[in-house]
């Protein structure tokens, strides 16, 4: 027998829907206009510009070094949170949730200002950027790992490897991670949207990442910035399934 749904709930769903379909479809159809009607123009142009694949793979190339420095930084933290120190708890997440309330602007010219005397190497490369967006990618990363944590009983977990003779850190990687997949995953997504997202410190920065390209191209053609709009929501709309199929297939090889 199929359970209904909630009347409230459907309401819900579609008003949702409608209000983020409706704007990316018009996009979406603005971004295919021409003078005589509607065509791929706009995609093809911007696709075939060398400038678009350079800073599209700068920025995705920042964005995993991004994703292996949060997750270096904050896997171990959280967990040690959780099995140690669960009174730190709430410290960690007033620390993490920061980047909410001091805007991108006052972080890049924060760096600016530790990083001033530091060599031209490290000041002239896009690397530069990497520590901006990990602290911007803070809260979402924390929050994520907290989630998957607070669903696993680490303590028994903990407990039961190191009675069975492994150390921290072989439990951590071996016992603890496995069951973080999926919350790892969710905070390497959230951290890929925000680096293919920032513009500001880029822009103060003076590096050329993706979405300087996008700002540049918004601003001297007419379809071309809403044509890269729509491939960017593509990009994450195709890293979010990838994670759904990841999960599942994680999940489905458990019950296996």
């Amino acid at each position: 027998m199929r359970r209904r749904l909630p009347i409230f709930s459907t309401v819900t769903l579609l008003l949702g829907a409608v209000f983020f379909l409706v704007p990316l479809g018009a996009t979406f159809e603005f971004s295919l206009r021409t003078a005589g009607g509607h065509s791929w123009v706009a995609y093809r142009q911007v696709l075939s510009d060398p400038e678009f694949r350079t800073t599209l793979l700068r920025s995705l190339e920042l964005a995993a070094e991004t994703i292996a420095v949060l997750l270096v930084l904050m896997v171990p933290t959280a967990y040690f949170v959780h099995l140690r120190a669960p009174k730190l708890r709430p410290v960690v997440a007033f620390i993490c949730v920061l980047p909410f309330v001091v805007p991108p602007i006052v972080l890049i010219v924060g760096l600016l200002g530790v990083f001033r005397g530091s060599p031209d190497w490290w000041l002239g490369s896009p690397q530069f950027l990497v520590p901006g967006y990990v602290v911007l990618s803070l809260p979402y990363g924390w929050f994520s790992l907290d989630a998957g944590i607070r669903a696993m009983d680490i303590r028994t977990l903990s407990e039961a490897a190191h009675s069975l003779g492994a150390g921290q850190l072989r439990t951590l990687l071996q016992v603890i991670l496995p069951g973080l997949r999926a919350a790892m995953l969710a905070a390497a997504l959230l951290a890929l949207a925000i680096v293919l997202g920032e513009f500001t410190m880029a822009s103060l920065a003076l590096f050329d990442t993706f979405p300087t390209y996008v700002n540049y191209v918004g601003h001297t053609t007419v379809t071309g910035g809403p044509a890269l709009t729509v491939f960017s929501f593509a990009m994450l709309w195709a890293a979010m399934l990838a994670l759904v199929l990841v999960s599942r297939g994680r999940r489905m090889g458990r019950v296996a």
